[in-house]
């Protein structure tokens, strides 16, 4: 390859090239090639990730596995299909349910406010369940390739099995509303009394940003939640805002049993603190699969432009550092709730979720736990996420969770309360990095061992 061929190669793939003598700057054009890697949605579809050609490793697959062997079996009944031994063998409990009626996913012909759909869910797997749906809808967490979607026929079968689903679910699960890769979309919309979106009024996409205020419109919603409003437990008949004053009947109930005829339902709940874990996690799930595609896929045309330009294997370029740099801090910022508005009233759910969620662990030797819940003035006590002990995230590659770890220690070690991160005090900040270095063995190691100041 001739030198001008090298250069011409080198400036596209790497946005920051030096200044050329004549000292104008060419990164506006560079980044312009680069800097969105994955906004194209068949991205994921190409080396290395190659999402839809690829093998699954996950607990969905692997129990296919397992039925395929003959280890495992499915109870069908009568009245809830699958759903029940379904989540039993996947460890889902029944207390995560939540309730959505508004018309937003593949089954809408059957949902309505008088049947609405069921979202079962633990920190890899979510069970999409409809009264007379003709399908259960899974999806999970998968470390490779972000979320993997299935279904499961709900008709009586010899060797029931979970079929993969990939373009049909992907059309709505892999653009822009979840970051350009394969990932969940927890929406609120107003609804009218059919469960048909109104979107003149708007619509909301729910995590860990989004205030109480404008959450779970097309949900219910089963709780306490104070003098916090929130659009839940209600239809309209014209567009929100045309019909006078609010209602508020939908506020602080106890269970939803009252809106619909929940018989065929494993609970007649749909708990605000599963809720609200269930929008931060779907959340994380996909900045965590941004993370590692991103990464990936950065690495993977480093290494050929590597090899084009005759460069060492691991020679680094700055575009790629600058990828990876992203990467690891936006993991950061969800993991630490860094955007996540105080509550302005303590809230309550109304099953054993939230008792049941913090059992789980890991504690260290104080009893403590990222899983424990405060729920007065945020979701939880250590505001650092539960899926820092997920398989997604140890599957990250090297470059990205050595940077999250570096940047966590940069967080973690202010003696202040201002900055990106004004929730955490030097005492919270303290706990969260005194749980980490007991729980999780990796933050130990990077920042030095128990009780290492980070």
């Amino acid at each position: 390859m001739n030198s001008n061929r090298r250069a011409a190669v080198a400036r596209t793939l790497d946005p920051w090239p030096k200044p050329p003598a004549c000292g104008v700057r060419l990164a506006v054009v560079w980044i312009a090639l680069t800097a969105a890697p994955l906004e194209a949605g068949d991205d994921f579809e190409q080396p290395p990730i190659s999402c839809s050609e690829s093998q699954p490793a996950n607990p969905i697959a692997e129990l296919n596995d397992r039925l395929a062997r003959g280890d495992a079996r499915l109870a069908f009944d009568q009245s809830l299909g699958y759903l029940r031994s379904v989540l039993e063998l996947l460890h889902v409990p029944i207390s995560s349910q939540t309730l959505v009626f508004s018309k937003t996913s593949m089954q809408q012909r059957h949902i309505t406010p008088r049947n609405p759909r069921a979202i079962y869910f633990n920190d890899e797997v979510y069970v999409g369940f409809v009264r007379g749906g003709d399908v259960l809808e899974l999806s999970v967490a998968d470390p490779q390739l972000g979320t993997v979607f299935y279904t499961l026929d709900q008709r009586v079968r010899e060797r029931p099995t979970f079929m993969r689903q990939t373009n049909s679910c992907l059309i709505c699960h892999g653009g822009t509303r979840t970051r350009g890769v394969p990932g969940h979309i927890v929406r609120s919309v107003s609804v009218d009394h059919s469960g048909q979106p109104i979107f003149s009024a708007g619509s909301h996409q729910v995590d860990d940003t989004t205030p109480l205020a404008d959450r779970w419109g097309g949900w219910y919603v089963s709780g306490r939640h104070g003098d916090t409003t929130h659009l839940g437990n209600i239809t309209y008949r014209h567009r929100p805002g045309a019909e006078g004053e609010r209602d508020t009947t939908g506020l602080n109930q106890i269970d939803v049993a009252s809106r619909f005829d929940a018989s065929g339902y494993p609970s007649p709940h749909s708990d605000l603190v599963a809720l609200s874990v269930l929008a931060h996690q779907a959340a994380a799930h996909t900045i965590l699969a941004k993370a590692s595609f991103d990464a990936r896929m950065a690495i993977h045309r480093e290494a050929a432009l590597n090899r084009e330009l005759g460069q060492a294997a691991g020679h680094r370029w700055p575009s790629t550092n600058t990828i990876l740099d992203a990467a690891a801090t936006a993991l950061v910022d969800c993991f630490l709730f860094s955007a996540a508005p105080a509550f302005q009233a303590p809230i309550e759910g109304s099953t054993t979720f939230a008792a049941e969620f913090s059992k789980r662990g890991p504690t260290d030797g104080q009893g403590r736990s990222l899983r424990s819940f405060d729920l007065k003035d945020r979701l939880f006590q250590h505001p650092c996420s539960f899926l820092i002990y997920s398989k997604s995230f140890d599957s990250l590659p090297d470059e990205v969770r050595q940077r999250f770890w570096e940047k966590m220690r940069a967080v973690l070690q202010a003696k202040d309360t201002g900055g990106k991160y004004p929730p955490l005090s030097p005492a919270e900040r303290s706990a969260i990095r005194e749980i980490l270095v007991a729980t999780k063995p990796e933050a130990g190691r990077t920042w030095g061992g128990q009780g290492a100041q980070p």
